[in-house]
């Protein structure tokens, strides 16, 4: 067979890969990646800024997933389809172990290479992150003060105070085992949801009961899913805390927080602390 013979025979389909797409690519059209590639505007020309602002916004993507899969898990506990809530917490488990990976690209900023571009960003912050709060009230860390934060933006501050007045995630969880009759205190239940979650020790002994059961049971790994799960947002809180602590050491944070001494203070808050407390009585 000639060159031009072979040339024949190739498969059609190459070519339609590379013919001109009529306006926007289907890819884009989906995914949007042109708009997503066009919102980094660093403010200096430090080599660094670039890193730091990609990072701070893919952050922001993976809370928007982890907030969605709590969300669809909260809503299949509140149906009592535990299989469907799993799926979802499982995902989030996935994502969360995503979002620690992404401190990579700035968990080594000297303090020289993060002042190249820091006063550049003014008062901007982490903790005025809107839904990296929609994940602490579902979490069941509710705070009016950070709600209040938020009252600039109306579209934004109502969006959060929807999930401040909602039950948390874990709330879903508690109701959920009750109805599978265990015996949550009827004042856990029925409490203020907008308040912050407050280890109980009537839950203590829920937790105590199941995970001195049969460690196969459904509800010992939801248990433990949950626990994955709090335990991944707590390594992202530390890793917080050491990338601040690595590029400023103590000085206040941008928006006027004491900075390291603040994020050292919210990482120590425990999340589902009975889960953790009923581990030394099993």
């Amino acid at each position: 067979m000639n060159n031009s013979t072979s040339a024949l025979a190739e498969p059609a389909a190459d070519d339609s890969l590379t013919r001109p797409f009529e306006g926007v690519s289907p890819y884009d059209a989906y995914v949007h990646a042109s708009v997503l590639n066009s919102l980094q505007h660093p403010l200096t020309e430090a080599p660094d800024e670039m890193g730091f602002l990609v990072t701070t916004q893919v952050m922001e993507l993976w809370f928007t997933l982890i907030v969605h899969e709590w969300r669809t898990a909260r809503v299949a506990l509140a149906k009592d389809d535990l299989h469907a809530a799993t799926d979802a917490l499982v995902r989030s488990r996935r994502a969360l172990t995503a979002l620690n990976g992404a401190w990579a690209p700035i968990s080594a900023l000297t303090p020289a290479q993060f002042n190249g571009f820091r006063a550049a960003f003014g008062q901007a912050s982490g903790f005025q992150s809107a839904m990296y709060r929609h994940m602490e009230f579902l979490l069941g860390d509710k705070s009016t003060g950070m709600l209040r934060a938020h009252r600039g933006d109306p579209a934004v501050h109502e969006a959060l105070g929807e999930t401040y007045r909602e039950t948390s995630l874990y709330d879903e969880v508690l109701a959920f085992l009750d109805r599978q009759g265990l015996p949550v205190p009827r004042s856990v239940l029925e409490r203020d949801v907008t308040a912050p979650y407050a280890s109980d020790p009537g839950v203590v002994e829920v937790w105590r009961r199941i995970y001195g059961g049969p460690q196969h049971h459904p509800h010992l790994a939801l248990g433990e899913l949950l626990t994955d799960i709090a335990e991944l947002v707590t390594r992202w809180r530390f890793e917080h805390v050491l990338v601040v602590r690595r590029a400023m050491g103590s000085k206040p944070g941008s928006a006027g927080s004491a900075g390291l001494a603040w994020l050292e203070k919210r990482a120590a808050r425990p999340v589902f602390p009975e889960l953790w407390e009923v581990r030394g009585d099993v």
